[in-house]
């Protein structure tokens, strides 16, 4: 449904300075009826990746397909075959969610009666009947949220685009609009999100592309992420006269990857290759240490420690 090769964008930042590159050289191919997330560090690519998707921007490079359109000689066709939810959101104060609606699919030049039937269908779809009538201003975060969702879609589209589709809700009003994204996916809907939390991409992306400097730096499914890049977590619990030495103990193991310090300094957090291997290698180096540890427990690898692994500047929101 998306095909991308070599995609890339820069900006000047002002006269006579140097280019900035946003994006370098994107490859991506999205499958019809998928949820991808792209996921980074802040000024990693994602928006402006999206961006040129969704017309919005011209590329300076490379090619790219969205929903069969070719996206540089066909940009109108394009913008028939998508819907595209901006972070900033797209409500007026001043109207209500059905005349938001009904205008909305006016514009993509449906007919009047058509149109209005829609907005009732998509005010039923996203639980927004009981206030459709009432102003925009009016409503919470989460609603306005779920009537740009809807919005996205009035028209039918073939591909959906997402930026930030839950930034600055609660964690209910989040909970709603993860409900409505695994809704439309079940309804055949192909969605290109993307997102600031973690957790959010792994409880709704099929695949997860990571990007970093403008560069998708690996893809895959969140559990094919958490398996192969970031191996297994080892949690050693020790008393906390005793964090110092092991920790410089176990930093010499070639079986650690990336070492922490728990917030409480009751003990580290390490990543390594493979827990079976790497445990007795950790009790013997902290035995000759001579420090025992009061606890050691493995953990699943999350999409923090994949992140953290991945991007050189891990130190900044995802």
């Amino acid at each position: 449904m998306i095909v991308t090769k070599g995609l890339r964008k820069s900006f000047q930042p002002r006269r006579g300075s140097q280019a900035v590159d946003a994006v370098r050289a994107i490859d991506l191919t999205v499958d019809e009826g998928e949820v991808y997330g792209l996921l980074g560090p802040n000024g990693a690519g994602k928006t402006t990746t999206l961006r040129m998707l969704a017309t919005l921007l011209r590329p300076d490079g490379g090619d790219a397909t969205v929903a069969g359109a070719d996206l540089l000689a066909e940009p109108g066709e394009v913008r028939r075959r998508i819907g595209y939810v901006a972070q900033g959101g797209g409500t007026t104060d001043g109207a209500s969610a059905r005349e938001e609606l009904v205008l909305q699919a006016r514009m993509h030049g449906i007919g009047k009666a058509d149109a209005r039937q829609r907005a009732e269908g998509a005010l039923e779809a996203f639980g927004l009947t009981e206030f459709a009538d009432r102003r925009c201003r009016t409503y919470s975060g989460g609603q306005r949220r779920r009537v740009d969702l809807a919005l996205g879609v009035i028209h039918r589209p073939r591909v959906l685009f997402l930026d930030e589709p839950t930034v600055g809700l609660d964690p209910r009003s989040r909970a709603q609009v993860w409900a409505e994204i695994r809704r439309l996916r079940a309804d055949g809907m192909t969605v290109l999100l993307t997102t600031h939390y973690l957790e959010e991409a792994d409880a709704l992306c099929d695949r997860i592309g990571i990007v970093d400097h403008g560069e998708i730096v690996t893809e895959g499914t969140p559990e094919q992420l958490k398996r192969e890049i970031s191996g297994d977590v080892v949690t050693v619990g020790l008393p906390p006269a005793t964090v110092d030495a092991a920790q410089a103990a176990l930093t010499r193991l070639p079986c650690v990857r990336r070492l922490e310090r728990l917030p409480d300094e009751t003990g580290l957090r390490l990543h390594v290759e493979e827990a079976a291997l790497a445990v007795p290698q950790l009790l013997r180096e902290l035995a000759a240490a001579g420090t025992e540890p009061e606890l050691v427990q493995l953990q699943r690898p999350s999409l923090d420690d994949v992140f953290l692994a991945l991007t050189s500047r891990g130190g900044e929101a995802a």
